[in-house]
């Protein structure tokens, strides 16, 4: 009789990335200048609840206080089969892991240029969760407009190109 332990188990390449949830505003809102992947520091039932899909980034924005980033305003549900004395708080403040020269970069230019800085989407690679940020300036009506309407002739060209 055969047993099953000599197959191998298959595991995800360590480069994929798996997306866990998007912040789509973000992209509409504002130009996206430079972007950077951290990581987050979290509690055991966030990693459980993100990893059920159950983080929403619409409104949250990183400062720097300290030398360091802080995640704002970003919610990730209580895990479901947590009792409420272990569970954690949806819109605490959660701490971002970058190198020195990378949140100095960013501080600079959220001080001396206007911009701001906002997180873009939550992935997996490997095992790890890590949160991508990007260095954003604000996009006035116009803007939006003018994105929206390119976008817009994009796909009308495709649509065009397809039926011929």
């Amino acid at each position: 009789m055969a047993r099953g332990g000599n197959q191998k188990k298959k595991r995800p390449a360590a480069g994929r990335r798996t997306l866990l949830a998007d912040n789509r505003i973000a992209r509409r809102n504002y130009e996206i200048l430079e972007t950077i992947e951290t990581g987050i520091e979290l509690l055991g039932t966030e990693v459980k609840s993100i990893r059920a899909g159950n983080a929403n980034l619409r409104d949250g924005f990183v400062l720097v206080r300290d030398g360091q980033f802080w995640l704002h305003n970003v919610h990730i549900s209580p895990h479901d089969h947590a009792g409420s004395y272990f569970n954690h708080e949806p819109l605490r403040k959660r701490r971002l892991l970058a190198h020195r020269r990378e949140i100095d970069r960013f501080d600079a230019g959220v001080s001396r240029k206007g911009l701001t800085v906002v997180p873009l989407n939550l992935h997996l690679k490997g095992s790890w969760i890590k949160l991508s940020i990007a260095l954003a300036r604000g996009k006035n009506l116009h803007d939006k407009r003018q994105d929206d309407r390119a976008r817009q002739d994009q796909k009308d060209m495709r649509a065009a190109l397809a039926r011929r």
